[in-house]
């Protein structure tokens, strides 16, 4: 597995440009022409919708939205945000919930070497930071992927220091009465992106490699 910066501030990487290179890379690593690759940037902003994204969770001051072919809802990417691509082969036969959970997995430890607790909730996919007397429960970290012929695209989006008033006008994730968050606001301290990069390159490099077949589907078959 490698890693590759696409863009980092102050290079925002275009968000169809780096969906054109996802396409690339996961044609070649199809065909064994390139092995597993983890693409790593932070976008010039933007909304994307996933196939699941209801109308009345888009912005509602007509704010563009790009509609793209992973799972999950509508979303931002923007500066100060780890965006994560994981163009890598999933152990057949699929199990995608596991790989989801592998990667929320990469998340909360980076959390933790931080000294942030955070896990799970149960029925959403994502990292999330439990209510407190800061605030009701909130997503640090969100997931959306899309596999074909066996292989991952898209991936994770990891909140740094962004401006998290992007969460304002729409509904993040479809998910109502949440809120968003970032290590920044978390430990009340500026927490820059390339700050985070090893910590989430160590524990994906970790993680992913510990990627096993679906055992209850292998004997059902």
């Amino acid at each position: 597995m490698r890693f590759v910066h696409l863009g980092l501030d102050p290079d925002f990487v275009d968000y169809e440009q780096a969906w054109q290179v996802q396409r690339d890379m996961h044609a070649k690593v199809v065909s064994g022409e390139e092995p597993d690759t983890v693409f790593l940037l932070e976008h010039a902003p933007v909304y994307t919708a996933g196939k699941r994204t209801e109308p009345q969770e888009r912005p509602t001051d007509g704010t563009p939205v790009v509609d793209v072919d992973r799972g999950g809802k509508i979303t931002w990417h923007g500066p100060g945000q780890i965006t994560g691509y994981p163009i890598v082969r999933l152990p057949a036969p699929i199990d995608v919930v596991g790989y989801v959970r592998h990667l929320e997995e990469m998340m909360i430890r980076v959390c933790a070497d931080f000294g942030i607790e955070a896990g799970r909730v149960h029925g959403e996919s994502g990292t999330w930071i439990a209510e407190d007397d800061r605030g009701p429960r909130r997503k640090i970290g969100a997931i959306g992927i899309r596999v074909s012929r066996q292989v991952a695209m898209h991936g994770f989006a990891f909140n740094c220091n962004p401006d998290l008033s992007w969460g304002e006008v729409i509904i993040p994730c479809g998910i109502v009465g949440a809120g968003v968050t970032s290590l920044s606001f978390e430990l009340g301290r500026d927490v820059p992106v390339t700050e985070v990069l090893p910590h989430v390159e160590k524990h994906l490099a970790d993680i992913l490699p510990t990627l096993q077949p679906n055992r209850r589907v292998l004997e059902q078959a």
